[in-house]
C-alpha cells in the first residue's frame, strides 16, 4: 500500500437508517401475580460470566421488598455477593448445595432433581 491512499472498508452498517431501539435480553417475563413461598417451584442454573461461575435461582414471584429481604438473608448466611434481577437471584460462585437447605428452611420448594 502506498502512502497517501486511504483504506476503504465497508462494514455493512448504514448510518442513514436512523437509530433503532435495542430490545431487552430478559430471560423471562416478570410475573405480575405474587404467590406464597410454598407455591414456588424454584430451579437452579449455572452460568459463566467473565470467567467466573454464577449460580441462578428462580423464578421468584414475590414482592420486591420480600425478595430483597430474602436475598439479604441468603447473602449474609452464605458470605457471598449477589443480586435480584428479573425474578431471579444471582449469587457469586457455585453455591447450589449450600443454597438448597436455606431455601427449604425459608419455605420455598424446589423442582425435583434441582
Amino acid at each position: 500500500m502506498s502512502r497517501g491512499k486511504k483504506l476503504d472498508i465497508f462494514i455493512g452498517a448504514d448510518i442513514d437508517d436512523g437509530w433503532s431501539e435495542v430490545q431487552s435480553t430478559r430471560k423471562t417475563n416478570i410475573a405480575s401475580e405474587i404467590i406464597t413461598p410454598e407455591k414456588h417451584f424454584l430451579h437452579f442454573a449455572k452460568e459463566k460470566r467473565r470467567g467466573k461461575t454464577v449460580t441462578l435461582v428462580g423464578e421468584f414471584q414475590i414482592s420486591q421488598e420480600d425478595a430483597n429481604a430474602t436475598l439479604k438473608m441468603l447473602k449474609k448466611k452464605l458470605g457471598c455477593g449477589g443480586k435480584y434481577q428479573d425474578g431471579w437471584m444471582e449469587f457469586q460462585g457455585e453455591l447450589k448445595e449450600k443454597i438448597r437447605p436455606l431455601l427449604v428452611a425459608a419455605g420455598f420448594r424446589l423442582k425435583q432433581g434441582h
